[in-house]
């Protein structure tokens, strides 16, 4: 029977409703917060017991108690109690469901449509979106206010083009960029609903369409395809029973995931059988949780109904690629109910830091414009007004234009470096964000640091280790052994005991490598290459045909070994395994039992029996932690394997046991009785595994490398020493994920590394928090639980804690809790951040996001920049990242510049003349001023640079400096401002003194002094000539004399053309820019900038 979901989230009574009651616990009300003192008594919730238990500890903690703070959903569900009509579209509170196979017509629920979107808006709410986030900061709010007072004739002052022009241009610019981008991830979303299904039906199969699939169809999907929703796995064409998935795209792990189908269906002779069953999956309510499920299979036309339990070994989640065979499942959750659109936080547009601060200059500035406004006006509205749109200029139309068009270009330029290949640029709004990135979140699983390739490097039997070098000693070893017992006559069957005798060093090895080319959860798969069909190839065992598919890419680097030695794995099955010797004999050996690897025993185990001599063996291999109290007593186990993890080799104890056929079948007895039980059965099965686990044989040590990509270790040096913080955060081990940072020299070789123990209540965390803050400059290893408990009751003194810390590593982290890190160090710190995740082959970027949540392809469509490698990290930042930041910040600085120089002038003009709102510049000469005149020249700085990209490489120290926000500060702000005013009233003043008897002397001499000045103090930025910025200066200068013809109406053209407006132009220009010019020279001679002393 299903449960029904009460009034505020109870579950009423249902047999499993401890299992699927949401995860504040079963039958409880939504969680609220209740006072401090209720909370300190027990009524905290889960906090409660752990609150008294650790009471003792609370006295002398030098940790303040915090309240409980209840965590934010960091899911995209619906919340309950949205509106109704929701409910008729899918909405609504999420609820258990029965699907029924193939009829997905019988539901009790609607389901959302199968539909990944990734836009930001939609064909109605992209115009009035594109518009509302343009106006909804103050920059452009302010200019489409201005721009509509000049439809009011008593405010106008000139022409409305001159205020409309320049604000649509603004805007057009904007509205064709994001729907440039809105198109782009339009196609590739519609790249990903379109793509083609098959479908079992009662008329048999039919191609359906990615988001044309329902819960409760029955999808078939093949091998290396992209399974479309999150289904049940119910049958597969694999001999062996099972499928191997990909993952990577939805948790970052490339590790494959071994999934079963349900027994009941794959037994079934034919996939058109599912439909003439009568049967149904009742399945939980749609979760974030990626790696667990609960739910039960149920067929209930047989006698008796036969019934499953189902896991998350069940299940195929969408995003996952099928890397074995071809699977049929039924569709259990589609479109926003799928776990990979759970993890991912809804697309948005994304406002740089950079932006912000330009967005706060111009309240500055507005203020000083109100200011000067009132002054001037006196107490008379209307003059008020008009004082206010005549100097409008004050803020500059022209810097939205300048600064977007400028990232376009660094875009393209980021784009076209050839050092940087196959860089995507999908965020052109935020690339100046680059270069003031603190710190970088990295995932490890998600391959920006490894290669995923990995290499046996060292195999250690205590008195003697192979090497590389020496492998074919191991070789001849293993092919001396099987010549001679080819040789000798046939064993006695059955297990011997016999006394202890010194074994010679080739039995020593050969135990070695037979024990690691059986322990393991490898499974060898042939394909066909064209000239072999599948079934010849496997049925000869051919080796060009062989890949191994496993969960661990260390179990296939440990198996591939074997191979190499004359040891090769040739089948397998769920109950057989077969090994070839050097001679090509076949060894067959039948799986009795097996102990999967878990992250709380550290180790996996195999019990198999030699067909030809009957001999039952207990191979085990896992961490030396754990295997050191196994094996029986050795001097030389804990020296090793600190040496091997020092060279940063992933090493694993391999061990053995053999058993007595009396011996196996007491345990086989217990441990099915255990396996049986209801109460306890973990504990209880893990009991009687133990007691096997004692007294084991010592075979020998593995040292496996993770290979890194290439110039990683030189990148992350390179980022240290820019001041950038690297945490990894990953779903890989513990133990995986230290020896990558080791490996990697996140962590470098002095750095102390402190472990995080596994926490689960306040006190616990209360307690290692404490031992935590003893420790200095030491790295952080924590795990996703720990973190969790550590983030609900001490937020705030964890973090405070971590952003101490030279490196960070978090653990088994779900990716929730990755987007939840980013989040919480921007809100911590303010620091912008830079996310790394992975899908194949580019790594995508989000700096200053707040976390996708999902990692891989998902995540890169997402993502603001997509990089091929890891190394081109340190060009992205220290070049790219460095010079957008630096020249956006020139650029913005001198368009303030440009315009309060005007602005200036017009207050000193307006001043003189008795306080009148007449404008100094009428018509084309105050749009020309802006545009032709000056934008050239002005734009040109987007191409400046203090040093060469190679210098910048080399001295990460440089990028540190830009972390403290210095190019774009109010100290650099009120230096350009003091500047503004002293060359604007300079060249009014000059103008003033130096007219003869006309009005429009005075305009034509202050007026190209103005554009002399401005070419002039672009000459006196730029730090690195290009050659188009001569270009620009030349054809500024040529346009104005060109365009005095045509400029009657306000300058008299037979008066420039005399002596004495030369010479006055020429000293007035000289006035306004020489002390500047002096002032530049003193200071490079007397305090040069870090990046002078580098140049020179």
């Amino acid at each position: 029977p299903c449960p029904s979901v009460g009034p505020r989230g109870r579950l009423r009574a249902w047999p499993g409703a401890r299992e699927l009651a949401p995860r504040w616990g079963p039958a409880r009300p939504l969680p609220r917060l209740l006072p401090r003192a209720a909370r300190a008594a027990g009524g905290g919730g889960a906090g409660g017991a752990a609150a008294k238990a650790g009471g003792a500890a609370d006295m002398t903690d030098n940790i303040p108690l915090q309240p409980v703070r209840q965590k934010k959903r960091m899911d995209s569900r619906p919340r309950a109690g949205c509106c109704e009509w929701l409910r008729c579209c899918g909405g609504g509170e999420p609820r258990p469901r029965t699907v029924w196979l193939g009829h997905p017509e019988k539901r009790d629920q609607r389901y959302p449509r199968n539909v990944i979107n990734n836009q930001k808006y939609n064909f109605f709410t992209f115009l009035p979106g594109v518009l509302f986030n343009q106006f909804k900061y103050f920059f452009n709010l302010y200019f489409l206010l201005l721009a509509c007072s000049q439809f009011v004739p008593e405010m106008r002052l000139g022409a409305l083009y001159t205020y409309w022009v320049p604000l649509g241009f603004v805007l057009a610019v904007t509205v064709i960029r994001e729907a440039v981008e809105e198109i782009r991830c339009y196609v590739r979303d519609k790249e990903v609903n379109s793509q083609v299904y098959s479908r079992l039906t009662a008329r048999g199969t039919v191609k359906v369409k990615s988001s044309s699939i329902q819960v409760g169809d029955l999808i078939i999907v093949e091998k290396n395809q992209r399974v479309p929703a999150d289904m049940i796995f119910l049958r597969t064409s694999e001999k062996n029973g099972s499928c191997f998935l990909r993952t990577d795209q939805l948790d970052g792990e490339t590790d494959w995931k071994l999934r079963l189908p349900v027994a009941c269906t794959q037994r079934l002779p034919t996939a058109a059988d599912l439909l003439q069953i009568r049967s149904h999956v009742y399945a939980e309510e749609p979760s974030i949780d990626i790696h667990n499920f609960l739910g039960t299979f149920t067929r209930e036309d047989s006698d008796p109904p036969i019934s499953e339990s189902l896991s998350i070994e069940n299940t195929l989640w969408a995003g996952t690629v099928i890397a074995s065979g071809t699977v049929v499942g039924v569709v259990l959750y589609t479109g926003r109910e799928l776990r990979s659109v759970m993890n991912t936080s809804n697309p948005r547009s994304k406002i740089g830091l950079f932006d912000l601060e330009v967005n706060c200059l111009t309240k500055i500035l507005f203020g000083a414009l109100v200011v000067v406004s009132l002054h001037f006006a006196g107490r008379w509205y209307l003059q008020i007004i008009r004082f206010l749109l005549l100097f409008s200029n004050i803020i500059p139309i022209s810097l939205r234009v300048n600064l977007d068009m400028g990232k376009i270009v660094y875009s393209w330029v980021i784009r076209r470096d050839s050092k940087i290949p196959g860089t995507v640029v999908r965020s052109s709004t935020i690339p100046e964000q680059l270069g003031r990135i603190s710190y970088l979140l990295t995932d490890k699983t998600g391959e920006p640091l490894p290669g995923n390739e990995m290499v046996f490097k060292r195999l250690h039997l205590g008195t003697v280790a192979y090497g590389l070098d020496s492998m074919d000693e191991v070789q001849s070893h293993i092919f001396s052994v099987y010549t001679q017992q080819s040789q000798d006559p046939p064993a006695q069957k059955g297990p011997t005991l016999t006394t202890k005798v010194r074994r010679t060093m080739s039995s020593r090895v050969h135990e070695a490598v037979k024990a690691i080319a059986l322990c393991h959860n490898v499974t060898p798969v042939y394909e066909s290459n064209g000239v072999t069909d599948q079934a010849e190839a496997e049925k000869q065992y051919e080796d060009s045909c062989r890949v191994y598919q496993a969960s661990s890419p260390d179990e296939v680097a440990l198996v591939q070994w074997t191979e190499s030695v004359g040891l090769t794995l040739v089948g397998r099955d769920q109950s057989s395994m077969q090994l070839r010797t050097p001679g090509d004999q076949i060894l067959n050996f039948t799986i009795l039992q097996i102990f999967p690897f878990t992250y709380e025993s550290k180790r996996m185990g195999i019990i198999v029996r030699d067909e030809s001599t009957g001999e039952i063996t207990f191979y085990m291999k896992g961490a030396d932690v754990v295997m050191a109290g196994i094996v029986q007593y050795n001097d030389w186990l804990e020296e090793e394997c600190g040496n091997m993890a020092r060279e940063g080799l992933r090493v694993l104890v391999v061990a053995k046991k053999s058993l007595a056929e009396e011996q196996y079948q007491d345990f086989e007895a217990r441990y099915v009785q255990a396996k049986l039980s209801v109460h306890d059965r973990s504990l209880k099965v893990a009991t009687v595994i133990e007691s096997l686990e004692m007294e084991m044989e010592l075979l020998c040590l593995t040292g496996v490398e993770d290979q890194l990509q290439a110039d990683v270790r030189p990148t992350l040096e390179t980022l240290r020493n820019a001041g950038i913080k690297v945490w990894m955060l990953t779903g890989d081990k513990l133990e995986t994920a230290t020896c990558t940072a080791k490996n990697a020299h996140l962590v470098t070789r002095n750095q102390d590394i402190h472990i995080f123990r596994l926490v689960t209540n306040r006190g616990e965390a209360h307690l290692e928090l404490n031992a935590f803050r003893r420790k200095h400059d030491c790295a952080l290893v924590i795990s996703g639980d720990s973190l969790e408990v550590c983030l609900k009751f001490y937020e705030y003194e964890f973090m405070e804690l971590a952003c101490q810390c030279p490196a960070v590593v978090c653990c088994r982290c779900a990716p929730t809790q990755k987007a939840q890190i980013v989040r919480l160090l921007q809100e911590r710190t303010g620091k912008l951040t830079c996310a790394v995740g992975r899908r194949r082959p580019a790594a995508p970027l989000a700096p200053a996001s707040r976390g996708t949540g999902a990692e891989g392809k998902q995540a890169s469509l997402a993502a603001d920049f997509s990089i091929t490698q890891f190394k081109h990290l340190g060009r992205l930042l220290m070049v790219h990242g460095r010079n957008s930041y630096k020249r956006s910040a020139a650029l913005s600085q001198f368009v303030i510049h440009r315009s309060l120089c005007i602005s200036t002038m017009q207050a000193v003009f307006s001043s003189v003349f008795y306080f009148a709102s007449v404008p100094l510049y009428q018509g084309f000469l105050i749009i020309g001023y802006s545009t032709i005149y000056t934008m050239f020249p002005v734009f040109s700085l987007v191409l400046d640079k203090d040093v060469k990209s190679e210098v910048a490489m080399l001295y990460p120290e440089l990028y540190k400096d830009l972390l403290k926000g210095r190019p774009l500060s109010y100290k650099t702000f009120l230096i350009w401002v003091l500047i503004s005013i002293y060359q604007g009233s300079t060249i009014m003043y000059g103008a003033l003194l130096l007219f003869e008897s006309e009005f429009v002397h005075i305009v034509a001499i202050s007026f190209t002094s103005l554009i002399l000045t401005e070419l002039l103090m672009v000459a006196l930025t730029i730090q690195t000539w290009h050659w188009l910025m001569t270009v620009a200066e030349l054809l500024s200068l040529a346009c104005y004399v060109a365009s005095l013809v045509f400029l009657h109406e306000f300058i008299d053209v037979y008066f420039i053309a005399t002596l004495s407006f030369l010479w006055k132009v020429s000293v007035i220009t000289l006035v306004s820019c020489l002390p500047l010019y002096v002032l530049k020279y003193l200071r490079r001679r007397f305090s040069p900038p870090s990046y002078s002393k580098l140049t020179s």
